[in-house]
C-alpha cells in the first residue's frame, strides 16, 4: 500500500512508471466504450471512496471513470453529511471507518493538515485530489500530455508558467526537480512562490527561474501552462489581485516569444489569465489535457494498490 499525496515525496523512478503503464493503458482502451472494463479488470471489487471539500468537475470525473475501468467501483461523500463536520467525531476514527469499508480514499480537501492526518490514520491508500499546497494528480498528469504531444521527455524541453503561484504551481516545480526539465515562472513580484517553495527550489538546486516580466518567462517555451488567478477560496482583494495580473495575460502576442510549435495548458476552470483567442487556437491543448487526468489516475491507482504492470 502506498499514498499520493506530493510528487516530492515519491520516487521520480515510480513516477515514471506511471507514465508508462498510462500510456499502454491509454493506447488499449481505443476501441473500448468509457465504461468497459480493461482487460483483466485489475482492480475488481475495489471500492474507491471520494470526498470533496472544494468544488470538482475535472477530478471528481476522471476518478470516477478511473476506477471503472479498472472493474473497481466509487462512493462520493459529502463532508457536510458526516459526523466529522457536524457530530465532531475525529479523523482518526473516521480514518478508521474508512479503512474498514473502502479500499481507497481520494481526499479534495482545503486543509493540508487534514490530509496529513488522514494519511496518518488510514489503514488503505490516500491519493490527493487537491490541497492548497499541492495537486499532484493533474500535474502528473500533464507531464503524460506533454511528453504525448511533443513526442519526447518533459527533460528536453523548455517549461514556461506564466500565472499565480499556487498548488498547481508547486506540484509543477516538484515535477520539475523529478523528470529534470527547465522551469521558468513569471509572475508579479508580490505573487512569487512563498518562502517555503524558494527554499526548496534552492535546496534541490533545480533549473527554476523566476521572471516579473512574462515576455521573459515565455521567450523559447515549448509549452506555456497557466492556471486561474482567481482561486477557489481566495481570500485576496480580488480586483487588486486581477489588476497586478493585467500584464500577464496569455494572448498572441505573449504566445509569440514561445516557439512556433508551443502548446498552451490550463488545469481548468478559467478565467481572465488567457483570452480566447489563444484559448481555443489549435496551440491549446486543455480538452486533451483534461482527459488524459483519467488515464494517468488509473495508473496512480495501481501504484497506490501495488499493481502497476
Amino acid at each position: 500500500m502506498k499514498h499520493f499525496i506530493n510528487l516530492e515525496d515519491i520516487p521520480a523512478k515510480d513516477l515514471r512508471k506511471i507514465l508508462i503503464d498510462a500510456k499502454k493503458r491509454k493506447k488499449a482502451r481505443k476501441k473500448l466504450n468509457n465504461l468497459e472494463s480493461d482487460k483483466g479488470a485489475p482492480l475488481r471489487g475495489k471500492l474507491l471512496i471520494q470526498m470533496f471539500e472544494k468544488s470538482s468537475l475535472r477530478t471528481r470525473l476522471s476518478f470516477y471513470l478511473a476506477i471503472k475501468q479498472l472493474g473497481g467501483s466509487t462512493l462520493t461523500l459529502r463532508p457536510d453529511e458526516l459526523h466529522l463536520s457536524k457530530g465532531g467525531e475525529s479523523i482518526e476514527d473516521t480514518a478508521k471507518i474508512l479503512s474498514n469499508f473502502g479500499n481507497a480514499f481520494m481526499f479534495r480537501t482545503g486543509n493540508d493538515f487534514m490530509l496529513e492526518e488522514f494519511g496518518k490514520y488510514l489503514s488503505i491508500p490516500i491519493i490527493n485530489g487537491l490541497s492548497p499546497s499541492s495537486h499532484p494528480t493533474q500535474i502528473l498528469s500533464d507531464v503524460f500530455t506533454v511528453e504525448e504531444i511533443k513526442k519526447k521527455a518533459i527533460s528536453k524541453l523548455s517549461i514556461s508558467w506564466i500565472g499565480d503561484s499556487n498548488n498547481v504551481l508547486n506540484s509543477l516545480i516538484a515535477a520539475s526537480t523529478k523528470f529534470s526539465f527547465k522551469l521558468k515562472i513569471g509572475c508579479p513580484k508580490n505573487y512569487q512562490p512563498d518562502q517555503k517553495i524558494i527554499n526548496y527550489i534552492k535546496k534541490k538546486r533545480n533549473k527554476v527561474s523566476i521572471f516579473y516580466d512574462p515576455k521573459k518567462a515565455a521567450e523559447g517555451a515549448d509549452v506555456i501552462f497557466s492556471d486561474k488567478v482567481i482561486s477557489m477560496n481566495d481570500k485576496v482583494n480580488k480586483r487588486k489581485k486581477l489588476n497586478s495580473f493585467k500584464k500577464f495575460t496569455i494572448d498572441k502576442k505573449l504566445m509569440s516569444f514561445a516557439k512556433k510549435d508551443c502548446i498552451f495548458l490550463h488545469c481548468l476552470p478559467r478565467g481572465s489569465e488567457v483570452n480566447d483567442e489563444v484559448f481555443l487556437s489549435k496551440q491549446s491543448k486543455v480538452w486533451h489535457q483534461a482527459l488524459n487526468r483519467v488515464h494517468v489516475q488509473k495508473s496512480i491507482l495501481l501504484y497506490c494498490f501495488g499493481k502497476l504492470r
